[in-house]
């Protein structure tokens, strides 16, 4: 009997199955990725315009009040497209904080 509530921590399953780690350690949140939407990428990625923030690989912009733009925890980008996919549309986009 013990070995069936063993199972679910065996099979690795919690409420966090779903994220995974940037390279700093912080977990992307669930909202934004499904294991493979999220990666770190280079400041050259991203480009900023009066517009808003360019997902260079697409042409993509997203409005500075775009709600899927978000803070970074760690400094770097961090972008999360669709499968994770190069072409796809952006879920969230993480930048750093603005320097004043």
């Amino acid at each position: 009997m013990r070995g069936i509530f063993l199972a679910p921590a065996l099979l690795g399953l919690s409420t966090t199955a779903f994220a995974h780690d940037a390279p700093s350690g912080w977990k992307y949140p669930n909202s934004c990725c499904s294991n493979i939407d999220c990666r770190q990428i280079t400041q050259t990625a991203i480009s900023e315009r009066p517009q808003g923030y360019i997902i260079n690989a697409t042409g993509e912009v997203l409005p500075y009040t775009d709600g899927r733009v978000r803070l970074s925890p760690d400094g770097y980008y961090h972008w999360c497209s669709a499968a994770g996919e190069e072409r796809s549309k952006t879920i969230c986009l993480f930048v750093p904080p603005r320097a004043y």
